[in-house]
């Protein structure tokens, strides 16, 4: 089965957001891969732009986050926009608070993480970095699965 990776585009700050993501989720990161990684004589890369981050990727379970730094002849990532939501299913109420209270720091909590009608835990935030994030623990799912 096909999995979905979620990628994020930043405006300069997408190495401190995937490091704060990793202080959160754990792990290491895949990849990483800088504008100065790729300059050559046919695509040169300016010198504010050389250390930004062209690719990184932070492996979560059987997923991986993805994102970049717009190059600014690009222009700008509209922060304000509602970008997609990444929703994590959570294996338990326990995991699902650890990343709901952690990814939420310095953030906009937008549904408080509780028990909903529809039968899951469930919670939804925008990060510090404006990323919305859904975390939801069903454990009618996890029968399923």
């Amino acid at each position: 089965m096909a999995l979905i990776n979620p990628h994020i585009n930043f405006n300069g700050n997408a190495e401190e957001a995937f490091n704060f993501y990793k202080s959160v989720f754990g792990g290491e990161f895949a990849m990483i891969i800088r504008f100065k990684d790729m300059s050559s004589p046919e695509v040169p890369i300016s010198e504010n732009e050389a250390n930004k981050i062209m690719h990184i990727a932070l492996p979560i379970g059987k997923n991986i986050l993805m994102g970049n730094d717009v190059p600014e002849f690009m222009g700008r990532v509209n922060e304000n926009e509602n970008r997609s939501k990444i929703s994590i299913s959570a294996e338990s109420k326990e995991e699902a608070d650890k990343l709901f209270n952690g990814l939420s720091v310095g953030g906009n909590i937008e549904v408080p993480i509780a028990d909903s009608p529809w039968g899951s835990y469930f919670g939804m935030f925008r990060d510090k970095y404006g990323i919305e994030w859904m975390v939801d623990f069903d454990p009618k799912y996890k029968e399923q699965i």
